[in-house]
C-alpha cells in the first residue's frame, strides 16, 4: 500500500499498481485497463510483464470493444479463471501474443465510479489464482483507487495551471502590440501545445463568407492549408459563427468535413472564438488518427482556453482601433501642415526665382533656374498626391492592385518618415487575379512592418514584377522590398518571414529573404512570388 500510495503522477502510479500487484499474487503478467468516459472501451492499457520487442510484435493495444476485456467494461465484478480461453467471453489471442491461462480480473474504482481494471495472468509455477489471491487483489485494488483518485486530482491541477499560463502567454502577446498575424500564430501554437493536439489553426470570417485558415501551428506545417478557406454552405461553418462548440470523433471520416484538410486527422475539436456574444472566429485543434479522444475536462479547459483567447483578441483590436485612430489624427495634421506650410512656401519660392528668372540677362543662369521651376512644380504635385493618399480612409482603397501597393507605400511613409521607392514592370490590374494579388498586398505590409520596426532603414525600394516565370514553368508575379539597414539577425524571432512563405506556398509559390541594398550587401531583401 505504502508502495502504490507513493507519488502523483498517474501514469507511474499505474505501473507501480501492476508491478505491486503481479509481485503479491506472483503473477507473470498483469495489467490495468482505463476505462473511457462513456464506457464504451479503454483509452489506456499500462501492462507489466512483456517486453517492448514482444509488445511491438503484437502491435496494437486492446482496445476493450470485445472480449474479456470488453466484458468486464460492462459487467465490473472480479473474475476468477483457472483458464481464461474456456471462458465462452474470450475471443483469442492476437499473434505473437505470450500464452496465458490463469486469469483474475478486479475492477478499480475511484469515489464510487468505475475508473479501469486490473488484471492478473499466468501464475508462476502453473497453478492457478486462489481465493487468497483475489482477497488481496481486491484490497489492493480498493488503495489502487485512492492511489489514482489524488493522481487525478493532482495531474487536474497541473492542466489547468498549464491552460492558465497559455492564457495568460496569449492575453500578453495580443497586448503587446505584435503584429495580428503573430498574435494570431501564438493562439495557434499555444493551443496546440496545451491540447495535445498535431496541429492548431485559427480561422476567420472570410470576406466573400466562410472561415479563412490566418494562422497554423503544426510539425508539418501543413502546407498549403493557411489562406485555405471554408465554405460557408458547410453545416459545421454554420454551427461555429453562430457560437456552437463542435467536437469531431474522427474527423477524416465525418461527412460534414468539405475540405480534404481533415484527411490526416481524428479526434477534432472546433471552438468558437466568441465573447460577449460576438464571434471573432474558430480555434480548431486535431489529433492524429487513432489518438485517443478528448475527454470532458479537456474539452472544458480548451472551450475557457478559445472565451479568454477571444476576449484578448477583442481588447486586442479596440487597443489598435485607439492606435489607427490617433496614427489617422496624426495623418491629418501631417497633411494639413504639408498644404497650408510646405506647399505654400515652395509655391512663394517658385514664384521668386521665375522673378529672378526673367531680370537675369544670362542665358545659362535662365534655363538653369527655369529647370529648379520645374522640379518644384513636380514636387508640389508629389506632395499634393501624398496629400490625397493620407487623407483617405480605410473604406476608400482602390481596387486596383497597382494602386493598391502605391496605398501600402504611401501609409508606411508616415511611420518611416521617408517614402519607399517604387518600381511596377508588367500589366499588374491586368494579370493577377485577387487571390494572389490579395495575398500580395498582406506580404508587402508585413515587409514594409519588419523594415520599420527592426531594419533601421535610411532607404527602401519595393519592386513588383509581374513578367516572371516561376522554377515550375508558370508565370506569375514577384515583389521584391529591400533596404539599407541593419539586415535580419541570427536567432531573431522569423514568424513574420515563415508567414510571407506559408502565404507564398498555399499558392505555389514561395518566399524568401537575402542581402539587401546597403553598401556591401548591408540590410535585407525580402523576396515574395507566386503563380497569378
Amino acid at each position: 500500500m505504502r508502495a502504490v500510495g507513493s507519488g502523483l503522477e498517474l501514469h507511474s502510479t499505474l505501473d507501480r499498481i501492476c508491478e505491486t500487484a503481479a509481485s503479491l499474487t506472483d503473477a507473470r503478467y498483469a495489467a490495468i485497463g482505463v476505462v473511457a468516459e462513456d464506457r464504451d472501451g479503454l483509452v489506456d492499457f499500462v501492462y507489466h510483464g512483456i517486453d517492448e520487442e514482444t509488445a511491438r510484435r503484437i502491435g496494437r493495444l486492446p482496445d476493450g470493444h470485445r472480449g474479456l476485456l470488453g466484458a468486464l467494461i460492462h459487467d465490473p465484478e472480479p473474475v476468477l479463471l483457472d483458464d481464461l480461453s474456456s471462458d465462452p467471453r474470450a475471443c483469442g489471442f492476437p499473434a505473437h501474443h505470450p500464452a496465458m491461462r490463469g486469469f483474475l480480473g478486479v475492477p478499480i474504482r475511484v469515489q464510487g465510479e468505475i475508473f479501469g481494471n486490473l488484471y492478473l495472468t499466468e501464475k508462476r509455477g502453473g497453478g492457478p489464482f486462489g481465493a487468497d489471491d483475489l482477497g488481496m487483489v481486491r484490497v489492493l485494488a480498493t488503495e489502487a483507487g485512492i492511489a489514482i483518485g489524488n493522481a487525478r486530482l493532482y495531474e487536474a491541477a497541473k492542466q489547468r495551471e498549464r491552460w492558465i499560463d497559455g492564457s495568460v502567454a496569449v492575453t500578453t502577446a495580443l497586448l503587446s502590440g505584435q503584429d495580428a498575424d503573430d498574435a494570431l500564430q501564438v493562439v495557434a501554437e499555444q493551443a496546440r501545445r496545451l491540447s495535445g493536439s498535431a496541429a492548431g489553426f485559427v480561422l476567420l470570417p472570410a470576406d466573400e463568407g466562410g472561415l479563412e485558415i490566418v494562422a497554423v501551428a503544426a510539425a508539418d506545417r501543413s502546407a498549403g492549408a493557411l489562406g485555405r478557406v471554408i465554405p460557408p454552405d458547410s453545416r459545421i461553418v454554420a454551427e461555429l459563427l453562430v457560437g456552437e462548440a463542435v467536437f469531431l470523433e474522427d474527423a477524416a471520416t465525418d461527412h460534414r468535413m468539405v475540405t480534404d484538410l481533415a484527411r490526416p486527422y481524428g479526434p477534432t475539436m472546433m471552438l468558437p472564438l466568441q465573447s460577449d456574444g460576438r464571434v471573432l472566429g474558430t480555434l480548431v485543434l486535431p489529433r492524429a488518427r487513432g489518438e485517443r479522444p478528448f475527454t470532458e475536462a479537456e474539452r472544458t479547459l480548451a472551450i475557457q482556453f478559445a472565451s479568454q483567447a477571444a476576449l484578448a483578441l477583442m481588447m486586442a483590436e479596440a487597443q489598435r482601433d485607439r492606435e489607427r485612430l490617433a496614427v489617422y489624427e496624426d495623418r491629418d495634421r501631417i497633411a494639413r501642415d504639408l498644404h497650408d506650410l510646405v506647399i505654400q512656401r515652395l509655391f512663394a519660392t517658385g514664384m521668386m526665382l521665375e522673378s529672378a528668372q526673367r531680370r537675369s540677362v544670362v542665358p545659362e543662369v535662365r534655363d538653369g533656374v527655369g529647370r529648379a521651376v520645374d522640379e518644384l512644380d513636380v514636387t508640389i504635385q508629389e506632395i499634393r498626391t501624398a496629400i490625397f493618399a493620407l487623407q483617405q480612409g480605410p473604406a476608400e482603397v482602390p481596387s486596383g492592385l497597382r494602386t493598391r501597393v502605391l496605398r501600402e507605400i504611401s501609409t508606411a511613409a508616415v511611420p518611416l518618415g521617408f517614402k519607399p521607392a517604387h518600381r511596377f514592370i508588367g500589366a499588374l490590374d491586368t494579370l493577377v487575379g485577387e487571390p494572389t494579388g490579395k495575398n500580395l498586398i498582406a506580404a508587402l505590409r508585413e515587409a514594409l512592418s519588419n523594415a520599420f520596426r527592426h531594419a533601421g532603414a535610411s532607404r527602401i525600394e519595393v519592386v513588383v514584377d509581374a513578367t516572371v516565370r516561376l522554377p515550375d514553368g508558370r508565370e506569375g508575379v514577384r515583389l521584391t522590398v529591400a533596404d539599407d539597414g541593419v539586415g535580419i539577425r541570427e536567432g531573431g524571432r522569423r514568424s513574420g518571414l515563415r508567414n510571407l512563405r506559408l502565404r507564398a506556398e498555399s499558392l505555389g509559390g514561395d518566399s524568401w529573404y537575402g542581402p539587401g541594398i546597403g553598401a556591401d550587401g548591408g540590410g535585407a531583401s525580402v523576396v515574395w512570388e507566386a503563380p497569378y
